[in-house]
């Protein structure tokens, strides 16, 4: 019996398929693809699918390379994360294997995407240009010493390494600076929104302590109305002892509620004015105390006082006489904002705290010194992590301290590193002006965004310039190498005339200059050689490409034939020309 509340099963059409129940939060492929572990394996499989592509449809390197080739790029592309340089390593050994040229179609399509994701990924720019430069001394070494082999294939090999390692690698050190200017840029925006909350905040605070202040105006002036209204009720005639009492211990109350508004009134007031109208803030650590218990945190930290060293350990507690209240506090908020600062954006680096006393100021000065392996502490990544950034108050709230106390303050990167200096006057005097919008040193994110700037522009005038700087650079070597070449593989004609047909090809060939005309084709346009000869070779009778030759034929170990010939112009020569 079905009621009125009782649920009605309406029954499955049975053309229509059941839901699939969904297994568990991680289950399916988008909530696979959405994992970070995942996405990197899956790119990594597709790199290694489009490295090892060539290897079935490009047949120009030998099987028994292409074989241990494809697990050895399976490995490139688990290693172009963590480490790129070693990653990008793989197709240029296996490129200078099958050939001293470097050039294959088979491995340089890899070599031109690892050496990009090198460039993408990897956080120094010096292993990278110390590996092609290795890479290209080994290709000369290989040049010099295998069999068939010469400079040309050097040539070539440096063309290789030009445009298919170091332009694709400059593309992706142009793409993670273009990265790193996007994340400064929204660093800034964020940054930018902070400051305006902050704007916000603090208006809405000095309004409230306006309101504060007007209500410390009326309220006061009712509750002294009373008091006097008190008094005059305690001294008329007329009145018994317990009304007079009674009025005493009115007076005293309105006295007493009058206080205590003063006293709260001038704690809201402090947010805006910074001059502390109330109790001072309590503290007892003085600034030795603070650079001592710094120090034995293991920091590197020094204190100086009136120009001498003092050790944190042996420093005085106090100085000689008392500071005023105020500037003792100021003293110590300064040293302890700059050690904390110092501490946060340059750890390991040398930190110095000056102190200084006169007649009738105190200066202070905390100097951080930037250390030379202050990068090596950053881990290397594919995509380095953006800054950390504080909200910038922290030397604001400095410099309004120090100002109302009439003092001045600095904060200022230095040549070798940063500092905060603040001057402050022992006796009270006329509180200075600033104009609200006076800056306090160089703005970090303005800093940060134009360094970013320049390094895109440096790495677009690099991906210019580079290529063509080796390009030409190459071209004139291969040129002076060929002039040099030319005019080593020209026979003289006193020497010509001394060699006589029959001599031993071992007595002949110390006579002969070191390169010949062409040692790995044969000149076009000259006359067959003679039937007799086993080998025969050309010299040049003068530098000039289109000078006569002279030819020697040897056979059985013994000069055979000897002469001078004439290069035939043929078409192609013309079409050369």
């Amino acid at each position: 019996m079905t009621g009125v509340n009782s649920p009605v099963r309406v029954p499955r059409r049975p053309d229509r398929p059941r839901k699939a129940r969904r297994r568990g939060p991680g289950a399916g492929p988008r909530a696979i693809l959405r994992r970070p572990r995942a996405r990197a394996a899956l790119n990594d499989a597709a790199l290694w699918l489009l490295m090892a592509w060539p290897l079935v449809t490009v047949h120009d390197v030998p099987l028994l390379l292409r074989v241990p080739a494809a697990p050895l790029l399976a490995l490139a592309a688990a290693l172009s994360r963590r480490a790129p340089l070693a990653a990008a390593a793989v197709p240029a050994a296996l490129s200078l294997a099958a050939t001293p040229e470097l050039f294959t179609s088979t491995f340089s399509p890899a070599l031109v995407v690892l050496s990009f994701l090198l460039g993408r990924r990897a956080e120094h720019v010096r292993p990278s240009i110390v590996a092609a430069a290795v890479l290209c001394a080994a290709g000369l070494v290989a040049a010099l010493t295998l069999p068939g082999a010469d400079l040309w294939d050097w040539s070539t090999l440096v063309t290789t390494v030009v445009f298919a390692a170091v332009l694709p690698w400059l593309l992706g050190r142009f793409r993670r600076q273009q990265y790193e200017l996007q994340s400064a840029g929204w660093e800034l925006a964020a940054r930018m929104e902070r400051e305006q909350q902050l704007v916000a905040e603090r208006t809405r605070l000095r309004e409230r302590s306006r309101i504060a202040g007007d209500m410390h105006d009326s309220l006061g002036h009712d509750l002294s109305l009373i008091a006097v209204r008190a008094a005059g009720l305690q001294v008329s005639r007329g009145v018994d002892e317990d009304a007079r009492a009674s009025a005493a211990e009115l007076r005293q109350a309105a006295a007493d509620a009058t206080e205590r508004l003063h006293r709260i009134i001038g704690l809201l007031r402090q947010d805006s004015s910074g001059l502390s109208q109330g109790a001072p803030e309590i503290t007892s650590e003085t600034v030795p105390e603070l650079v001592g218990r710094t120090a034995a945190s293991g920091v590197d930290i020094v204190l100086h006082r009136n120009g001498g060293d003092a050790p944190p350990e042996e420093a005085p507690a106090a100085p000689s006489a008392p500071l005023p209240p105020m500037v003792d506090r100021a003293v110590h908020r300064v040293v302890q904002e700059a050690v904390t600062n110092a501490m946060k954006h340059a750890p390991g680096s040398r930190i110095a705290v000056a102190l200084r006393r006169e007649d009738d100021c105190l200066s202070v000065r905390v100097h951080n010194s930037a250390t030379a392996d202050a990068s090596d502490a950053v881990p290397p990544d594919a995509v380095p992590p953006a800054p950390e950034s504080g909200s910038g108050t922290g030397l604001i709230g400095l410099d309004e301290r120090v100002r109302q106390l009439g003092g001045t303050f600095r904060a200022r990167p230095t040549r070798d590193g940063f500092e905060v200096a603040a001057r402050l006057p022992l006796t009270p005097g006329p509180l200075p002006r600033a104009p609200a919008d006076a800056p306090i040193g160089p703005s970090r994110s303005q800093e940060e965004l134009a360094q970013a700037r320049r390094r895109v522009h440096r790495g677009v005038v690099n991906v210019l310039w580079i290529p063509v700087a080796a390009t030409a650079a190459l071209a004139v070597l291969m040129y002076g190498f060929q002039i040099y070449t030319s005019h080593e593989s020209v026979l003289s004609r006193g020497t010509y005339d001394k060699l006589r047909v029959g001599t031993a090809e071992s007595s002949v060939t110390p006579r002969l200059p070191g390169y010949q005309y062409d040692e790995e084709t044969r000149p076009s346009g000259v006359p067959p050689d003679p039937a007799d000869s086993d080998e025969c070779r050309f010299y040049r009778t003068a530098t000039f490409a289109d000078s006569p030759l002279y030819r020697l034929c040897f056979r059985d170990g013994r000069l055979s034939a000897k002469d001078r010939v004439t290069r035939e112009r043929t078409a192609r020569d013309r079409d050369d020309r």
